[in-house]
């Protein structure tokens, strides 16, 4: 299955997007020139586990293409988005920072969450 530039969302970077306030759409425009969220089935149940923080589900579960779990991607989370943006050349939405140095280490994007305010494409 072909699909869209999508931004794959990880459990740590949606909480800092919420917890910064910022608008997604307009952000991640601005930054990467993308708004498509991808998101995968363990970082939604990570996100659900969450108590006490309104972290906007609703509205993440309505601009997101919740993707299958690759077979060969194990059941750590990590694991699972980096196999996806391995096979698609997604970016990732986290500031995971041992995710990030994955990342960086097989030359594959991510966006992160910048002092609060805004998003930084590191590419």
């Amino acid at each position: 299955m072909i699909l869209m530039q999508c931004v794959l969302v990880d459990t740590c970077g949606w909480v800092a997007v919420i917890e910064a306030n910022l608008n997604i759409d307009k952000s991640l425009i601005e930054c990467a020139g993308i708004n498509q969220l991808a998101i995968l089935p363990r970082v939604l149940e990570e996100l659900e586990a969450i108590e006490g923080v309104n972290l906007m589900l609703p509205m993440l579960r309505k601009k997101s293409i919740v993707l299958d779990t690759p077979n060969n991607s194990g059941k750590h989370t990590d694991d699972q988005l980096f196999v996806v943006a391995s096979e698609n050349k997604f970016p990732i939405l986290t500031v995971d920072t041992e995710l990030k140095r994955r990342l960086s280490k097989a030359n594959l994007p991510w966006i992160e969450v910048i002092g609060g305010t805004h998003l930084r494409y590191v590419r």
